[in-house]
Order: structure tokens, then sequence, then C-alpha cells
């Protein structure tokens, strides 16, 4: 079994590092498809087993980076890099990134009858923006559902929503 692990370690790093490269820039830009984010959480927790063996593994080689200023100084750039997103959790633009989500999909999970009051408009202003931008809704239906089964995207679907609001 050890020989296993010794023989798979870096081959697994560098899979799951591939994945969680790919997934954690695609959703930097906020594209592709949904399961990206929990592929990269749960990837990235998987990755933690082959790193460790790796670590056991090469533990002599590993120690050696400490005795050379380039570990300290890669350590302390890291930490320092990292304090800017620790700082009250916010987003340049004051909003709890997590909560704005939270709300969206609150407001996409609803039906065109329990957004409308939202938008100060009509169940039936609300079924007439979406038909006439090809979402056909059907009675009960969430909005999210509708938009994916016409083949829009979260960001057309939060587009239309925003442009239905009256004044």
């Amino acid at each position: 079994m050890l020989s296993f692990f010794n023989r798979y370690a870096t081959p697994f790093i560098t899979g799951l590092f591939v994945i969680s490269l790919v997934t954690g820039i695609a959703l930097f830009f906020h594209v592709g498809p949904d399961g990206f984010r929990e592929m990269h959480e749960i990837l990235s927790l998987v990755l933690i087993l082959p790193f460790v063996l790796h670590l056991w593994k090469n533990w002599r080689p590993f120690m050696a980076y400490f005795k050379h200023a380039p570990m300290a100084i890669a350590l302390v750039l890291s930490l320092v890099m990292s304090v800017p997103f620790l700082m009250g959790g916010q987003e340049a633009g004051g909003g709890d990134r997590a909560a704005m989500f939270g709300l969206i999909r609150q407001v996409t999970g609803a039906t065109a009858a329990e957004v409308a009051p939202l938008l100060h408009a009509t169940e039936a202003d609300v079924t007439a923006a979406f038909d006439a931008a090809g979402i056909p809704l059907v009675p009960g239906q969430t909005l999210a559902e509708a938009a994916t089964a016409a083949g829009k995207s979260d960001a057309e679907l939060a587009s239309l929503i925003v442009s239905i609001r009256k004044n």
C-alpha cells in the first residue's frame, strides 16, 4: 500500500492541481458550468491527502528549503497577500459577495407571482417580459428553471429581471 502512495502522490497532486487551477480561473472570471464551484471546493479538499503523502515521502528535501531565505520570503509574502481578503470580507463595492449571490438565488428560485411585487410589477408584466425574451414561463415554475429550459445564462436571467422593475 505504501508503494502505491509513493508512486501516485505526485501524479495525483498534479492532476488535482490542474483541476483546481482551471476551475479557480473559471470561477474568477464567472464562466463555466455551475458544477465548477463544488468541483473546485471538494477536489481542493481531496488534494490535501496526496499533498500530505508527498510531503511525507519528501520530508528531508522539504525541510532543507527552510534553511534558505526563499522559503521564508515566499511564506511571508503569501501571508501578506492573503490579509486584504480577510479585512472585513467586503468587496470594493461594499457588499458581501456570498450574501449577494444568496439573494440572487432566492430571487431566481422564485416564481413570477412571488417576484412581481419586488419589481413593483404584476405577474403578467413578469410573464410578458420573459415571453418577449424567449423564456416561456409555466405557472408555478421558477424563473431559474424557465431560463435553464430556454438555454439562457444566469447573467441573461439577471439582466432580464432587472429590466422588468417598474417605478
